[in-house]
Order: C-alpha cells, then sequence, then structure tokens
C-alpha cells in the first residue's frame, strides 16, 4: 500500500466519542447512536434500496465473512434494513472458499423444479395476505429463484478465477473475500462489506500490527490494482475502517476521540490526510485539533459519493419521518469534486 498512497485518503481527524463495540460498530454503520430497540438502516441496506438495482438477479448487498485473528471485539454487529424492508437484508457469504451455499448445481432439474411448483402452491394461499412480512418473504423466495438460475451466481465462485489472480490477494480469508468482491462488483452488485474479527489489542496493537500486515497489505494493494484494470476504481468507494482506535499512550485502550479510517476510488480526492491531532508531549495523538469528523459527516460522505441524498426522509414505523443521515452529518467537502 505504501506505494499507491496516492490511491488513498487518510481521515485522521474521527471523533466519535463511542467507546463501546456493538454501539460504535452500530454508529458507524447507520450514522445513528442506537437508542433503546429502535433499529436504523444499516449502509449497506440504504444502498441496496437507494442505488441498487431492481431488476438484477443479484443481490444489491452481500457481507463476506473474513474471519478473525482473536476471538474477541464485542459483540458482532449484524446490518439491518429496519424500516427500508427486508428485501434489502444482505446476502451472507460465510466462507469466501465455498461461496454461495445451496446453490444447486442445476436449477431447471425436474426433480428441482418439481419441488419449486409444490412449494408455490402451498405458499399460494398467502398471496392475498398484505402483510409487509409476508411480501417480503415472497419477494426473497423470488430473488432467491433468480439468482440460482442466472449465469451470474458464478461471481461467487472463487474457483473460476484463475490461479494468478488468486495467489495475488493470497490465501487468507481476507484475501479471498477482496477478491470475492471485486468480482461481485465486477458482476453488478451496488455495496459489498468484509469483514475480519478480532482487532481488539488490549496486549498492544503493535503486536499483531507485523503478523497482519503480511496478508491484510497484499489483499488491499491487489483490490486497488484490480479495480483500476478493470476501469472500475473510480466508480468504486473503499471504506477501510474500525469501529474506533486505541489509546495513544499506552495502545491498550479502547479510544474514539481521535482515530483514523481510510478512503479510496469513488472519483474522491486522493493522495491526502484530512484532519490533524495535537502534538503534545504527554498525549501525542489525543486529540483532534483540525477537522474533526464525526460519524454522521463520515456517514454523509459516504452516501455523497454513492449517489444517495443524505437528507432524503424515510418512513420509519409509526408514520415518523426519519432522515438517511442525522441532520448534523455534513460531507467531508475535502474529498469531493
Amino acid at each position: 500500500l505504501a506505494a499507491r498512497m496516492n490511491d488513498l485518503a487518510l481521515l485522521r481527524g474521527m471523533s466519535t466519542a463511542e467507546g463501546d463495540h456493538y454501539r460504535a460498530k452500530y454508529y458507524l454503520h447507520t450514522g445513528y447512536n442506537r437508542v433503546g430497540g429502535f433499529e436504523h438502516p444499516a449502509i449497506g441496506c440504504l444502498a441496496s434500496s437507494e442505488v441498487g438495482s431492481k431488476d438484477s438477479p443479484l443481490p444489491n448487498f452481500v457481507t463476506i465473512d473474513a474471519g478473525f485473528d482473536k476471538v474477541n471485539g464485542g459483540r458482532l454487529y449484524r446490518s439491518v434494513p429496519s424500516y427500508v424492508g427486508l428485501r434489502h437484508a444482505p446476502l451472507a457469504v460465510t466462507d469466501p472458499d465455498v461461496g454461495l451455499e445451496n446453490l444447486p448445481a442445476a436449477a431447471e432439474e425436474t426433480d428441482f423444479a418439481a419441488g419449486l411448483e409444490l412449494l408455490r402452491k402451498a405458499e399460494g394461499r398467502l398471496g392475498g395476505v398484505p402483510a409487509p412480512a409476508v411480501r417480503a418473504k415472497q419477494a426473497a423466495f423470488d430473488r432467491a429463484l433468480a439468482l440460482m438460475r442466472s449465469d451470474k451466481a458464478k461471481a461467487f465462485n472463487l474457483k473460476l478465477e484463475p490461479e494468478k489472480s488468486r495467489a495475488a490477494y493470497g490465501e487468507h480469508k481476507f484475501g479471498k473475500a477482496c477478491l470475492m468482491a471485486r468480482r461481485l462488483v465486477e458482476a453488478g452488485v451496488s455495496f459489498v462489506e468484509i469483514f475480519h474479527r478480532g482487532w481488539d489489542d488490549h496486549e498492544g496493537a503493535a503486536k499483531r500490527i507485523k503478523p497482519r500486515c503480511e496478508w491484510m497489505d497484499t489483499a488491499m494493494a491487489t483490490l486497488i490494482d484490480d479495480l483500476k484494470d478493470r476501469g472500475l476504481f473510480q466508480d468504486t468507494l473503499i471504506v477501510w475502517m474500525g469501529e474506533f482506535g486505541r489509546s495513544p499512550v499506552k495502545g491498550d485502550g479502547h479510544y474514539a476521540r481521535a482515530w483514523t479510517t481510510v478512503m479510496a476510488g469513488g472519483g474522491i480526492k486522493t493522495g491526502q490526510a484530512v484532519g490533524k491531532t495535537d502534538e503534545k508531549a504527554k498525549n501525542p495523538g489525543g486529540t483532534v485539533v483540525e477537522r474533526p469528523i464525526s460519524a454522521p459527516d463520515f456517514f454523509a460522505t459516504i452516501c455523497s459519493v454513492l449517489g444517495i441524498d443524505p437528507a432524503k426522509e424515510l418512513m420509519a414505523p409509526g408514520e415518523r419521518p426519519m432522515r438517511i443521515i442525522d441532520k448534523t452529518g455534513k460531507p467531508i467537502h475535502e474529498l469531493l469534486g
């Protein structure tokens, strides 16, 4: 990645003040603080709803589990569509080596076709039921069937990728997840999220950075190169983040007052660092002193790059209008053209 810094933008002014793992993950995925049991839709679900293709047999949002190197990091956050509808929930890939599970080898085989017809008859009695959950289930079923019958489902099969290309991404699950993400974007999927767990390095982050870099650095650099080679880099926003940083003094505590995220591609202005932290001797890097970036700002920026109006209102339960992003969120103008 060091040779590709002109393709990256470092957001050094991140300051969210939320140091709890799950609440911070929620905050960075939705742009809203979690309050009670109310759920806001995650960014991938919003992208599916707002800019995803309505006709594509592929899902508009896919999540890929890239594994973990430590069993910690708090409760796992899973993207929820909430009031944008269940049809915008992500398709989850649990192992990039396996790809899309339970996919029939031939969706038109006699037994499979007969089973589908039997299922349709059994559920036909639900056709007149207006319940949103019923409609969503039927829509999800139809979408799944379309995917099974589509040639585009091969985007989930890494074995179809040339050996040289697979080797470039590496043997780690993260690299394989990056390769699958590139294949999915190339096939027309609107939003892909890769998550790798185990970054709760209370014994000191420096101890684990070197072994992680052996697989992470290569995979990220190859993803950038691959997207460029295919003419997709300027149209694909890469967001690389955690939910907060580490204490700048000892490196062993949750620290949300000043930390860094990375963006690349998507037509943003790269080759720059946005924001600056202090240089005080007792606590260097502990406070943002130039261009602080809140979670709503971060979220508004992603929405703006994806072509989603951050000020648009959606209807939440109880006929309650809800902005896509909190009104305090302002896109990071330094990144936008």
